[in-house]
């Protein structure tokens, strides 16, 4: 329980009502009395004033509302900081599980919690406060930094390294080889793959997200990133400072993506190419080629009814054969002008 008050002195923000206790926070539709809820703006004031919270967090005084209301600039970073004090990740004991198997040349910091039946191998360096949960393997010379929470079943390869606050969710594979292959005339040879990954601090990295190490330079994620689920990282992908990646979303090798960028889901980004920073780009997107100065990006045929679909394909497929019709009428009309 913690009263109103003391989450401002916490997070900020001004006192208008009761300066009651709050036990949860709760979305506008589902809060009950006890919960703190949010409201982001006037299209929302409808279920706020619906709403059973005993509590709001708004950018403005609703005086229609009956509850205690929080005042502050951004409702929704106040709300994620309140959840972090509800809910805190768990921290590490400082303990290793009997099951684990641990390399004699592995060096885990004694405050590191390592859980069941998970591999350290030879080399590897685990930091103060980290948490490894049950079944993740951390490869050969691998070195992840302090106070890190990897769940279970993340698979780290060899020669990776890890800065410090780093959160890497079940499923995902940190270095695997990249997609590089020789054509030998009559069948492929792969290109050995010995670069790293890199990894800055305070990143995050959603399940079963694949992130490949580097051809010959290293995959670079810096700081702050945060990328979702399902993502592919190709090998030598560089990855700037507080971007933000939405699941599914595929980046080709060698593409160097900015700072402060923010991608929908599903885009799909060629290889070899560069992304400025302060880049938008909308769920859906392909990204052929370079994108050099900041904004927000589309790209891509919106839904439509099937039948109207059908017959703009159709249009579309005679694209070629119109603009060559169209040329040459320009050049008869720009004779028959010259000849007046």
């Amino acid at each position: 329980m913690y009263k109103l008050s003391a989450l401002i002195n916490a997070f900020g923000g001004e006192l208008r009502g009761e300066d009651i206790e709050i036990s949860a926070v709760s979305s506008l539709d589902s809060a009950v009395a006890g919960c703190l809820s949010f409201c982001l703006g006037n299209k929302f004031l409808n279920q706020a004033k619906a709403c059973q919270a005993s509590a709001l967090a708004l950018r403005e005084f609703e005086p229609e509302l009956q509850c205690s209301q929080i005042i502050i600039k951004d409702p929704q970073l106040f709300i994620a900081r309140v959840l972090s004090l509800l809910h805190p990740a768990p921290k590490a004991q400082g303990k290793i599980h009997h099951s684990a198997i641990v390399a004699d040349d592995a060096v885990v910091d004694p405050t590191a919690e390592i859980g069941p039946l998970v591999v350290i191998e030879s080399g590897a360096v685990i930091g103060a406060n980290t948490l490894i949960q049950a079944g993740t393997v951390i490869g050969q010379n691998a070195k992840i930094g302090a106070h890190c929470l990897f769940h279970a079943r993340v698979v780290v390869y060899a020669d990776t390294e890890i800065a410090d606050y780093v959160e890497i969710h079940s499923g995902a594979v940190i270095g695997s080889d990249g997609f590089g292959n020789a054509w030998a005339g009559q069948r492929w040879e792969k290109i050995p793959q010995i670069g790293r990954v890199q990894i800055g601090s305070h990143v995050e990295i959603g399940a079963n997200t694949t992130i490949d190490r580097g051809a010959l330079d290293n995959t670079v994620i810096a700081d702050g990133v945060r990328l979702d689920n399902q993502i592919q990282v190709a090998h030598n992908v560089k990855i700037g400072a507080h971007t933000a990646i939405a699941a599914c979303t595929g980046i080709a090798g060698s593409t160097t993506i900015g700072a402060n960028c923010l991608i929908g889901g599903g885009v799909l980004i060629a290889g070899h190419i560069d992304i400025a920073d302060r880049i938008t780009l909308l769920a859906g997107n392909g990204v052929p080629s370079s994108l050099t100065e900041a904004g927000v990006y589309a790209s891509g045929v919106p839904v439509m009814p099937y039948a109207s679909w059908a017959r703009n394909v159709l249009q579309f497929r005679r694209l070629d054969e119109m603009t060559k019709r169209v040329k040459k009428i320009e050049k008869q009309c720009l004779a028959k002008d010259s000849e007046q």
